[in-house]
């Protein structure tokens, strides 16, 4: 009975999204530690400032060639083939199977070669390349800056590869090990901040990224094997496959190139305001990462293959049942969350962050950030989904367009608002690009693809946001009660305000859902139901192995 529940949820997309949302769970708290012991040990000041631009190199050269590639392009292409080998006999199945092994053998070299290539051309000129980056650090702090991207650069290699492994799992609905990916990630890096730091100082850092990619990496191997891949030392340009995910992902390469520009300008920007002011805009970022990387990454990942597999098969209505119920959940999630966010983001800060060299100053910027963040987090957790639905569906152009769009109002906004806010000013453009990409995403799914289910989305988000402030009330109310009868002052008394009124919060809230009979919860619990009648109905054979269409090349 296990090994059959086991089988449910790591081959279908609610399994996959449970396994992906817990493991980003532990991900991200493994991440909020390594926050905690960066901002502890360093405080918001000169290091931490010289570790967050460092990143901006390797994560424009992986953004652009491994998240081009893969993101929008690799998957919907591999599956495809995958697809062709339930559809015919078996020996046509096998060797649309060997296809899909050999484009994917062929964007793994490709990527290599072209990520190498980059690594040490960036290698070489990141002298000349820091002034554009911070333009605002001093001599001293740029060397550092550059040491440091030099040796990221590094981790790029491991990650491309990385990616095409989880690629190929995501695709097989294999996804436990490609989900534990992140946590090994970050664990790297606290074996840096622990261990390397002592002994090399703030270049300990980056030694500790490389080894997470490294590990990010290897923990994908047994189960890449397992599926049947086997590596093959091939470039095949002129494969229909290869040329089909180059063409798709060029337009998504260059929104991406252009996402990074945003994300570059805000380091940009940031540089030249107060010392910290980097830090705290990553810090706060970090935090408002959490919620959208559980309810909004995850459930776009486990969702992406069936969006592909519908537009495979030309069945629009499945298209639209699958983006729909994924909509309604991410909501569901997501805008009781970004409450709780706002109303205790001082607290969140505090506990979280406050402590070592992270002082009162560094708290209430990094909260205020914070704060504005929140007011886009439904946003930013429905793009990852919305984004992937155009590539289902094999366009990558729409999003492209918007994003450029949105960038242009982010930069705009943040070198008006920044003479005024400081580094907060960055939170707040931050969030208007995203509210205005969003909505724009939406619009043009809609016209893109017809029926979205428009009336069952609205009337669930209307009551959704109700509810939600509701609780939002609550939580207003207990954070002041529970002031009273504790010491603000301690970081226990801090811990019991935020986390008594979150709690409260949380239980109104999954009361008031039930009481105004939302459909996510019935749709959770029909999940359940389902999930819980397979697993103890034994006239159902679930084989010796998961089926899967692998096998060796």
């Amino acid at each position: 009975m296990l090994r059959r529940l086991w089988y449910k949820i790591n081959t279908t997309v609610t399994g996959g999204a449970i396994i992906i949302a817990l493991a980003s769970i532990l991900s991200r708290i493994l991440g909020l530690v390594r926050d905690r012991l960066l901002a502890s040990s360093f405080g918001a000041g000169d290091v931490l400032d010289t570790y967050y631009a460092a990143f901006k190199l390797p994560d424009l050269v992986f953004n652009i060639l491994v998240l081009g590639a893969l993101s929008s392009a690799f998957i919907p292409v591999f599956i495809g083939y995958m697809s062709k080998r339930g559809q015919e006999d078996d020996k046509q199945g096998n060797q649309s199977m060997h296809e899909a092994w050999h484009v994917a053998n062929s964007i793994l070299n490709l990527l290599m070669v072209g990520l190498v290539a980059c690594a040490i051309i960036f290698f070489i000129f990141a002298r000349q390349l820091m002034p554009l980056i911070a333009p605002g650090f001093d001599p001293a702090k740029q060397l550092v800056t550059m040491h440091l991207t030099r040796v990221m650069l590094i981790a790029i290699i491991f990650f491309g590869a990385s990616n095409v492994a989880t690629g190929i799992l995501s695709s097989f609905r294999r996804y436990l090990n490609f989900s534990l990916a992140p946590i090994m990630y970050n664990l790297g890096i606290i074996l840096g901040i622990f261990v390397l730091v002592p002994r090399y100082g703030v270049y300990g850092l980056a030694y500790g990224v490389v080894i997470g990619s490294f590990a990010h990496l290897c923990i994908q191997i047994p189960s890449l094997l397992k599926v049947g891949y086997r590596y093959r030392l091939t470039f095949d340009f002129h494969h229909p496959g290869v040329r089909k995910v180059g063409k798709l992902m060029v337009p998504r390469a260059f929104g991406l190139a252009v996402s990074q520009v945003e994300q570059l300008m805000s380091t940009v920007i940031g540089s030249t305001l107060a010392v910290g002011s980097v830090a705290v805009f990553n810090l706060a970022n970090n935090l408002q990462s959490f919620p959208i990387n559980v309810f909004g990454v995850s459930l776009a990942i486990a969702a992406f293959p069936v969006f592909s597999e519908a537009f495979a098969r030309n069945d629009t209505e499945q298209f639209v049942q699958h983006f729909s119920k994924a909509f309604r959940r991410v909501i569901f999630l997501i805008i009781p969350t970004s409450i709780l966010i706002l109303l205790l983001r001082a607290q969140i800060v505090r506990v979280i962050l406050g402590s070592g060299h992270f002082t009162w100053r560094d708290t209430y910027l990094t909260a205020q950030t914070l704060g504005f963040f929140s007011l886009s987090l439904f946003a930013q957790a429905l793009i990852p989904m919305l984004a992937r639905s155009f590539y289902a569906i094999h366009d990558t152009k729409t999003p492209v367009k918007i994003g450029i769009l949105a960038v242009v109002i982010n930069v705009g906004t943040a070198l008006l608002l920044t003479r005024y806010y400081g580094v907060v000013g960055l939170g707040i453009s931050f969030s208007l690009a995203n509210i205005v990409n969003m909505m724009l995403l939406l619009i043009y799914l809609r016209r893109k693809v017809g029926f979205l289910d428009d009336r069952t989305i609205a009337r669930s988000t209307v009551k959704i946001v109700f509810i939600s402030a509701l609780m939002g009330l609550v939580v207003w109310g207990m954070k002041y009660f529970l002031a009273l009868g504790v010491d603000m002052r301690t970081f226990v008394g801090i811990l019991i305000q935020g986390a008594g009124a979150g709690v409260v919060g949380i239980l109104c809230y999954i009361v008031l859902a039930m009481v105004f009979h939302c459909d996510e919860i019935s749709i959770l619990t029909e999940k359940f139901n389902k999930m819980r009648t397979q697993l103890f109905n034994g006239k159902k054979k679930i084989p010796e192995e998961p089926q899967t269409p692998g096998g060796n090349v």
